[in-house]
This record gives C-alpha cells, structure tokens and sequence, in this order.
C-alpha cells in the first residue's frame, strides 16, 4: 500500500517550508506592486493547444488528461501562455501596456527522469505586455534586481543572450543541422559540435558561439566585429542601448550581467532578449529563474492574430529557499501566536472562546490560542505556553472574568 506517500513527482510543504515560502512570496509580491504590477490568477487546467503555444513548448513535458468531450487538457507547465491567453481574450479592451505579476504552481514532465523527481513547483513573476524597446527590457531587468535584492540573494548572476540575434548565427547551417546544433549550444556541449559532419567553416562558426560570453561590453565588441545585415546590425544596436541604460540608472546591476550567445532557451517562443538568473551555491550553480521577449506568442491567441509584445520573468521559489537557506535571512521557526486563553475551569469554556474572539478583533495580525486540555495546575499551563513560544496568558473565569499575564522569557 501505498496511501501514506504522496505520488512521485509530488511533495508536501510542511508549516515551517511555508513559513519560509511565504517570507520569499511577500517580499517579492511587494516589489511587484511597488513597480506597478497587478496579480493575475489563471486556470491550472488549460487546453493542450493552448499549453503548447504554438508549438514552443514540448508536448512531452506537459501532463495531460482527457476529458469526457475527448478534449486534451494539461496542466500548465509554465505561465506565460496562460497569461497571454486570458490577456488577449479577456483583457483586450484595457489599455497598455499591461503590467501582471503571478504566483502560482507550475507542472511540468521530463519523460522518464521525472519518475520520483518533482514535477509540481512554484513560481512567482511578472509579465509586462504590449509595449517593446529598450525601456520595457530595462524595467523588467531592474525589477528583477530588485527583487533578488530584497530576498537578500548573495552571489547572483544574470546571464544574457539574445533569441534573435543568436537565431540568425545559425541560420548558415543545414537545415538538418541546425536543431542538433542548437540543442548542443543549449547544452554548453562543444563535443557534440566538434562530432558533426560538419564543414570546417561551420564547425568553427558553432564553436565560435560557445565564445561569446563575458562583460557585455567585451562580447559587444567581438559581435560589432562580425558580418551582420542591416536587420541582425538593428538588433545589435537595441542590445547596445539597453546595456548602456541599464548601466546608467544600476551599474551595480550590470556588473552581475554576462552576456552569453549561446543562452538558448528550450521554449521557442523567445524573440528578443532571454536571461537566466544563476547563484553560486556550496552543491554548485543553481538556476533561480528565466525570462525574455516574445513578441508573437499573443498574437497565437488572438482572433484577429493582432502583434502585442511581451517581456517577463520567472524566480522558481523552491530554488530561492535552498538559496537562502544557506544564510540567515529566512525565518527558522513558524509564527508563534500572541496569546494562549486558559479556562479555569470546564464551566469558563464559553467564556475562554469569547476572550479569545474580543482579542482576535483588536487587532487582525494578533494569533490567538485556546488551551484545549485540561491542566491541574498553573505551572503546566506556563510550561506548555513556554513550549509553543507564547507570551501571553489569559486566564478566564465562568463569569467571564479575565486575568492576563506575561510569561517572562
């Protein structure tokens, strides 16, 4: 039998892991709002058409179900989909642009690695729709600063590449050749690359990828010095001027930038810029979150196919609190309640509950106690509060009577 364990892939939070999950959702979400940002809530369920936004994201990595219409469904193995879905049907009348944030739970399958590995996770991020350009790309990667600041992440990167620009490097090699060779970029694997029947040209252009990391400015240089067209040389522009504002309102922000070439994101529907946050940790580096452009997924959703740009990010919260747990930002024990109410006898029940409810009301942050077993003596209700951290005692009487004490530490 095997009732008593969750089913793989599935794990449980226990008052102390969501003690320390909420510390990370509340510092987040207030950074969110602080920079505009307004909570959306989408279905878990979704259509599989949906789910696989056009063909971006791999079916295999999603759970699917049918329904009793023989309609495939999934369970979301990421937001932005989602959230594109829900803004261009059901917020297509509101200005833009758009600024959304989320917090939710993501599912996602990786074929038969993910028997007893997680497949259920949390995420928190935000979206920002229907405006591009520099200024849009700096908000969404200052806002991201801010944020892992305000968790106080120590040791943090974030890694840029360019969808677009990387796209257009491969678009030399054979068709046949080129997903192999994008997925070895993706994978950081130049073995598999210098393994393909490949020309010597080609090989040297692939390998030339894995090369192009470091400062931005450094990387910025070597690609001004490849032969671009005049479209590839516009987007190289953009990223120069988005580099240069980030660095003129944040520079301790760009001195956690690598710009990487070979970032290629496995979801497809990236267009402009991607990035992936990284923290070095004792077991090793540790992706915290991903993010980019895309400015033809809405439109996939669309009626009328109308272009509506995007840009976001997302932090994945089980990352962030092996992170930080390293440190001693995060809360170690769960909130104590304020009060523990004592009947002082069977008959002073009543009495106790409507104690507790008056203290209840005089303050919403207050927790409130009742004690439920029956001590013969005072010093075992003061070593049962002690036990629980609880400060303060009410003792009530039948009559309502009430005598508060405070224990001392």
């Amino acid at each position: 039998m095997t009732v008593h364990q969750p089913p793989a892939g599935a794990r449980d939070l226990l008052p102390l892991d969501v003690t320390q999950k909420q510390w990370i959702e509340r510092r987040l979400q207030d950074a969110f709002r602080r920079w505009g940002y307004h909570r959306i809530i989408t279905s878990t369920l979704e259509r599989l058409d949906t789910l696989m936004a056009g063909g971006a994201i791999d079916r295999s990595t999603v759970m699917q179900f049918q329904d009793p219409d023989d309609e495939t469904l999934g369970l979301r193995p990421e937001l932005t989909a989602s959230i594109a879905r829900a803004a261009v049907t059901r917020m297509a009348e509101l200005s833009l642009p758009q600024r959304l944030y989320y917090n939710a739970n993501v599912f996602r399958r990786n074929g038969s690695k993910a028997y007893g590995g997680q497949q259920e996770f949390y995420q928190a991020g935000v979206e920002l729709l229907g405006i591009d350009g520099a200024m849009a790309d700096a908000e969404v990667l200052l806002l991201l600063g801010d944020c892992l600041r305000r968790v106080g992440l120590q040791r943090w990167t974030v890694v840029l590449g360019e969808a677009e620009l990387t796209r257009s490097l491969l678009d030399p090699f054979p068709e046949s050749y080129r997903s192999r060779v994008r997925e070895a970029i993706a994978r950081l694997d130049r073995v598999a690359v210098e393994t393909m029947e490949l020309s010597p040209q080609l090989r040297d252009r692939a390998l030339m990828l894995f090369d192009l990391r470091g400062r931005p400015k450094d990387v910025l240089q070597r690609l001004a010095s490849l032969d671009l067209d005049d479209d590839r040389r516009r987007v190289l522009d953009n990223l120069k001027s988005l580099i240069a504002l980030v660095e003129s309102i944040d520079p301790e922000l760009l001195e956690s930038v690598v710009l990487d070439l070979s970032l290629i994101e496995t979801f497809n529907y990236y267009t402009g810029i991607v990035f992936e946050v990284v923290c070095e940790c004792e077991s090793g580096t540790r992706l915290l979150g991903k993010g980019g452009r895309y400015d033809r997924l809405l439109e996939l959703y669309d009626p009328q196919q109308r272009r509506c740009p995007g840009i976001g990010f997302s932090l994945n919260l089980e990352d962030l609190q092996q992170t930080l747990l390293t440190g001693d930002r995060l809360p170690t024990n769960t909130p104590a309640s304020d009060w523990l109410v004592v009947p002082s006898t069977p008959r002073a029940q009543a009495a106790a509950f409507s104690c507790a409810r008056e203290l209840r009301q005089a303050s919403e942050l207050v927790r409130v106690e009742l004690l439920l077993e029956e001590f013969s003596d005072g010093d075992r209700v003061r070593q049962y509060a002690r036990s629980r951290r609880i400060s303060h005692l009410a003792w009530v009487t039948e009559h309502g009577d009430v005598q508060q004490e405070l224990l001392e530490s």
